[in-house]
This record gives structure tokens, sequence and C-alpha cells, in this order.
């Protein structure tokens, strides 16, 4: 299983929100790139970037701060946030990332995100699935799809995809341990999918479960800038 960091951009800092709520937003560090090298010089390999000003603006706003840690690190960087239009997806591409994640844009525009499919690969394009009580949430996560989530992954896996980030909104940011339940019952369901855990993820007996669930990557956020998880203790997954 690929541990993933997660850093999150507001004004070009590296900050966390809880249940996405810019109203409940910690900073952590003004310098992202900093906290990338930190992350690689662990030993991690993978790096979850999230532009929350793209997301709210609905196009790229740190693509420079992409673009540093891209130039300055070997992480294999995938990014999202404000990716809209194809050409959104081109410029994140050509900032450094290798691949994007298409959150809201997936579910809002089924048909443009199985375009960027069949133009960039599966491989470049991952499947933000964001849900709540097993239903695929909207609007900023505002608001409940009647989709659940199994529905949205099938869907998207005979569109071609193969990867999905699948963030249990209800637990994002809040340190309360991840949607182990779902994650398993997903995992049966949908075998042919890699299924990336996202929300939640508290302490190392989190990710060692996840793990043990057969998840393909773990993202790790808040747990690791509150410490309840260090990257000594991740050791054994890198």
């Amino acid at each position: 299983m690929e541990i993933i960091p997660a850093i999150d951009l507001i004004h070009g800092q590296c900050v966390r929100l809880t249940e996405g709520d810019f109203a409940q937003q910690t900073t952590y560090d003004a310098d992202p790139l900093a906290v990338a090298q930190r992350f690689e010089a662990a030993g991690v390999r993978r790096l979850h970037l999230v532009d929350l000003d793209g997301a709210r603006a609905r196009q790229p706003v740190n693509l420079a701060v992409l673009e540093s840690i891209a130039r300055h690190t070997s992480l294999v960087i995938d990014f999202g946030g404000g990716l809209q239009s194809e050409q959104a997806v081109r410029q994140a591409f050509d900032a450094g990332a290798a691949q994007i994640t298409a959150g809201s844009i997936a579910v809002r525009e089924p048909e443009t995100v199985a375009q960027w499919l069949r133009t960039f690969g599966a491989a470049r394009i991952l499947i933000g699935a964001d849900f709540r009580d097993n239903h695929i949430s909207i609007n900023a996560w505002a608001e409940q799809s009647e989709r659940t989530v199994a529905e949205f992954i099938a869907a998207y896996l005979a569109q071609g995809a193969t990867t999905f980030v699948c963030t249990d909104v209800s637990k994002d940011g809040k340190l309360q341990g991840p949607a182990l339940e779902t994650y398993q019952l997903l995992r049966r369901q949908l075998p042919a999918a890699q299924l990336v855990a996202s929300g939640g993820v508290t302490t190392l007996a989190d990710v060692e479960a996840l793990a043990e669930a057969g998840m393909h990557g773990a993202i790790i956020g808040k747990a690791i800038y509150e410490g309840t998880i260090s990257l000594a203790d991740l050791q054994k997954f890198l």
C-alpha cells in the first residue's frame, strides 16, 4: 500500500480544513516546499497536493507551488482543486503534476472526465469519490447525491478509470479513524478498482488496517501534522 501525505494549499501555505470547511482552517507551515522535502527525505515517494484556493475559484491558483515542488523534489505528485477544463488539466501537467484528481467535476460532468480519461490515460486521471453515509457528496460536500459510492465507482470503471481517491467527508480532518467498513465493502464489490483511502487516518493501526483491507493507497494529512502518526512510524510502508 502506498503512503501518500497530503499538502492542502491556501494562499500558498500548508493548511488543513475540517470536513472541508474553510471556517475551520489550521495553518501548519508557510513553506509547502520544505514540507514536501521533509516527506521526501523520510522516504515518501508520492504527494497529494490540493489547491483549495483553486477549488473555490474553479481554476488552479497555486500552480507556482506545484511547479516548485515538482522541480525541487522527485515526488510523484497528484494535483487537485479547480480543475474544470482540459486546459486547466494541461496546466497542471505542464507545472509538474504526474496525475490529477478529478473531484466535483467527476460528479457534475462525467462526460468531460470520460474524455480526459481517453485523452490522458487512466494512469494520469484519478477519480475523486467523496462520500458521506455511502452516498456521493456534491457541491463542496454540502449536499448528498442519490448515487452510492459503489455505483459511482462502477460507472467510472466502465469508462476506463482505474484509481479512485475515496474520501469520507464526515471524517476528514477529525482524526477519528477511517471509514474502514466502507472500504472493505468496496473492495469486495469492486475488486478491479484501485482504492485510495482518504479522511480520518489517525494512528499507525489505522494504516495497518487499511493495508490489511487491500487498499491501494492511504492519504494522510492532519495525523502527520498533529503528530499522531510520525514519518518514522510509516517507514515499514515506504
